[in-house]
């Protein structure tokens, strides 16, 4: 008689954890997205958050204090400094990385907090591309989430461009030498992370004729955010301003080229020259 074994199960191999970079504003809960905030109602994942060093408090996780969400049972603060020394970034890097990899391979979401955007200048990125170099299988995920000086407009009735402007996001380190160049094709300059170049910045301003037209604005959201109108920025100069500060001018100087209007084609054959441009746009208008 033979006897029949059931067959020997298949090994299953268990899901892994999504890492999610749950966006939160720049700083007034009242514009945590109500997706981050679901993820933020969770209880089964790990909160992970950025700081510059053991001394700094995380300015996300004050975030989501502020808010009064209790964390986790599980949360753990993960060090960025703030540094242009790629050695040291790519180290800070892979040790968070490391940190929440062994969560991730567990099969838990890690949700990685980050104030304003994480796709916007964020940590996430850095975090991400690390962790799957690490383990090529783990999956990410961005919940989107309301920018700095998309706030900061919004709080002043600042409208950050109307119908056809130009804005140009560039982070100020680029320089004052580069950032006058933009002033021929952009409308609005938004300029991110000003705090080493504040003096340079107002000089440039000044030369230019543009400190009526800027706003600084610091800790956009924030408890202690400070809004100092351009005329006004001159008193800053050699003071200390936080990490955390932008400027948004508008460049009331800007000679715009030609632009063509109601032309809501999609493709077109080839350029057209400016007199049978003018004609072809006269008869769509027309025809609308």
């Amino acid at each position: 008689m033979t006897v029949m074994t059931p067959a020997a199960a298949a090994p299953t191999t268990p899901s892994l954890g999504r890492l999610i970079g749950v966006s939160l504003g720049p700083g007034d809960p009242g514009l945590i997205t109500r997706a981050a905030w679901a993820q933020l109602q969770r209880t089964d994942a790990v909160w992970t958050y950025p700081a510059r060093s053991t001394k700094t408090p995380s300015y996300a996780f004050d975030i989501v204090q502020r808010a009064g969400l209790t964390p986790p049972a599980q949360h753990q603060t993960l060090l960025f400094p703030m540094t242009h020394d790629g050695d040291k970034l790519a180290r800070a890097w892979l040790r968070a990385a490391q940190t929440v990899l062994p969560w991730l391979l567990a099969g838990q979401d890690v949700l990685f907090l980050v104030e304003g955007d994480a796709s916007t200048y964020a940590t996430f990125g850095h975090l991400a591309r690390t962790v799957q170099a690490l383990e090529p299988r783990t999956t990410t995920q961005v919940i989107a989430g309301v920018n700095a000086f998309t706030a900061a407009c919004a709080a002043r009735n600042l409208p950050l461009a109307e119908q056809d402007d130009t804005i140009a996001i560039v982070p100020a380190a680029y320089g004052v030498s580069a950032v006058d160049r933009l002033l021929t094709d952009f409308d609005t300059l938004v300029l991110m992370k000003v705090k080493p170049l504040m003096d340079d910045l107002i000089d440039w301003l000044t030369r230019r004729d543009l400190l009526p037209h800027t706003q600084f604005i610091e800790r956009v959201g924030a408890p202690d955010e400070r809004s100092i109108n351009g005329v006004d920025l001159p008193a800053l100069r050699g003071t200390k301003v936080s990490y955390l500060s932008l400027m948004v001018v508008k460049n009331p100087h800007r000679i715009r080229g030609e632009r063509i209007k109601g032309c809501l084609k999609k493709t077109s054959p080839a350029p057209l020259p400016p007199a049978d441009r003018h004609g072809l746009c006269a008869a769509l208008e027309t025809a609308e």
